[in-house]
Parts: structure tokens; C-alpha cells; sequence
């Protein structure tokens, strides 16, 4: 578990894994990232009441340097990644380990079931898992069991991983995706499980989703040139709407076919009403999605768009947990 800024969740999230019914040994390894909060403390806490929890520092502060880290410090023939603001549902391990042998799959996974615990939270949820909003996806909205490309979390055979290097650590963003990429071109599979879900805590302010989605779209941008062909058209959509949307209101002010130009923001916004009119949510969350809809896409496309126009990408430390 790679954590950074958890204090308010590690407690649940490393119970969930405790309470998990697996018939054999369990090592659950918390990789501490600097924090501006009392994770630290919280973890040694929890590391001083059950000896199978062990503390491995991660000075680097990302997640894909953590998640090495924390793979490192264990000896399990089976890894499962877990997040620190994130809850294993009931019999999860004991479900994916029998997936692993029956389908001699290198990652298996399933969804993840987002939550909101206040009003605005809520409404991401919402858009997490709407089609409307994330474009679609297993991992997001379900489905039947079966090969796929990616898997919320994962849980992996420890050889595969070692094979083909362990997860990206200049990644801060994607790097599941991009694990699974290699993962599949070494000729492993990756497979879902609709049995298998995740509870998972959505931001709780916008700047902090506005930072989510806008390192999402720049490091996907990052992936993709890294592994060219890997992206699919639901991924390119929200980098399409967002020039449309911009290049469609500057010439909706400026240009010579205004008329014409403002139909890209306008049609977009038509799009947003009735995303959120149509959403399966109380009243106080849809009037919420007509700002969480733009701000997941707009964010995301932004990202996508100045992550390709930059020469250089570096590894830096998220400021969103």
C-alpha cells in the first residue's frame, strides 16, 4: 500500500485487508510517503498491533516508486495492490488468487465501486461511474468476466511482475495502465472479474479533482508516446472536446464564423444538461455534475494537451492524494 496524506482512511483500508478470509500466510507492507498529515503516525500505530504489517519508507513520494518499494519489502508468491483511501470487498483476495490459477492470468482485478461521502463526492461518484463521464470501461462500469486491457488496482503473480521490471517509476499517474501494456506484450493476460470490487473515496473539492484529472490526461499523453497505439478512442474523446470547446470559444468571440464556431462550446454544454438532468442521482448531486462532468473532462483534455506540447516529463510528486 503506497500512502501519502491517508490519515483519514488507512485505518479502514488496512482492516478491510485484515478482515479478508485468505487460507494462507499475509504480509501487508504500508509504503510511508512524506505527509503533511498524521499518516505516519497512524501507520506505525497499526504496524505496532499486528506483526504482519510492515513500514518501508518512500522519500521519492510517488505512487509507482512506493509500490516497488513496497513489492521489495515482501516475499508472497501473490502481490495485491491495495490504496490507502480505498476498501477490499469481502473474500476479494481468496477470489483473485483462485482466478490467477484457474486462468494462468499474470493481473487479475475487477471494479472500482466509488463512493462519495459528502454531496459533492457523491456526484463524482456519479461521474466516475457513468458512461457519459469516463467513457466507459470495465474497470469503471462492470461487465463479464473475461480478457480485457486494464483492471482497477490488479493483483499479481510477484514472477510477472519481476519479469517485466516492476511498475514505471517515473510515472506518477497511469502506471497501471502502462504495467499492463508490458505486461500484455510479454504475452500475459490481464483479466476481470466483476466479483471483484473496490470501495474507493472520490476527491471532496473540486481543486482537488481539477489536479486528479489534469495529471491523468498528462500522463496519459506520456503513456501513449511511450507505447504508441495504446490508447482508445474513449481516452481520446476528452482531448478532442476540450480543443474543440476552447478553439470553438475563442472564435465564437473573435472569429469570422461565429455563428458556427460557438456550436462546439454549445453542444458540449447541451451534452453536460442532459448528462446530469439524466443521471441516476438526488437532485443536490445533478446540479453538482453540471460542474463535476466539465471539470473531469475539460482537466483531463488540458492535461493531455500541455503534457504533448512539453519537451521534457519529469516524475514529481502529486499534490492530490
Amino acid at each position: 500500500m503506497p500512502i501519502r496524506n491517508e490519515a483519514a482512511h488507512l485505518t479502514d483500508s488496512v482492516a478491510a485487508v485484515l478482515a479478508q478470509e485468505y487460507d494462507g500466510p499475509l504480509e501487508i507492507c504500508l509504503a510511508i510517503a512524506p505527509s503533511t498529515d498524521d499518516t505516519a503516525a497512524v501507520a506505525a500505530r497499526l504496524a505496532a498491533a499486528d506483526s504482519r504489517i510492515v513500514l518501508v519508507e518512500n522519500p521519492a513520494g510517488i505512487t509507482p516508486t512506493g509500490l516497488n518499494a513496497g513489492i521489495s519489502a515482501t516475499t508472497g508468491e501473490v502481490v495485491v495492490r491495495v490504496d490507502g483511501h480505498c476498501s477490499l470487498s469481502p473474500g476479494y483476495i481468496a477470489i483473485a488468487v483462485e482466478v490467477l490459477a484457474a486462468t494462468g492470468a499474470a493481473n487479475v482485478g475487477g471494479r472500482q465501486m466509488a463512493v462519495g461521502e459528502d454531496v459533492f463526492s457523491r456526484a463524482v461518484a456519479v461521474a466516475m461511474t457513468s458512461t457519459f463521464g469516463t467513457g466507459g470501461g470495465r474497470l469503471h462500469l462492470g461487465g463479464t468476466p473475461g480478457p480485457t486491457d486494464t483492471v482497477y488496482l490488479g493483483v499479481f503473480r510477484r514472477d510477472a511482475l519481476i519479469e517485466v521490471g516492476g511498475f514505471a517509476a517515473d510515472l506518477v499517474r497511469n502506471q497501471d495502465y502502462e504495467l499492463n501494456i508490458r505486461l500484455r506484450a510479454s504475452g500475459h493476460q490481464v483479466w476481470f472479474d466483476p466479483r471483484l470490487t473496490v470501495r474507493y473515496t472520490p476527491r471532496s473539492t473540486w481543486s482537488g479533482l481539477a489536479r486528479q484529472y489534469f495529471e491523468y490526461g498528462w500522463w496519459k499523453w506520456v503513456v501513449a508516446r511511450r507505447h504508441p497505439g495504446s490508447l482508445k478512442v474513449r481516452q481520446i474523446i476528452p482531448a478532442v472536446v476540450t480543443a474543440l470547446v476552447i478553439a470553438g470559444t475563442i472564435a465564437g468571440i473573435t472569429g469570422p464564423v461565429r455563428r458556427i464556431a460557438v456550436l462546439a462550446p454549445l453542444g458540449y454544454l447541451i451534452a453536460v444538461v442532459a448528462g446530469a438532468v439524466t443521471a441516476r442521482a438526488a437532485f443536490a448531486e445533478r446540479c453538482r455534475l453540471l460542474l463535476v462532468f466539465p471539470t473531469m473532462h475539460l482537466a483531463w483534455g488540458a492535461g493531455f494537451w500541455k503534457s504533448a506540447l512539453t519537451r521534457t516529463h519529469r516524475a514529481h510528486r502529486s499534490n492530490a492524494k
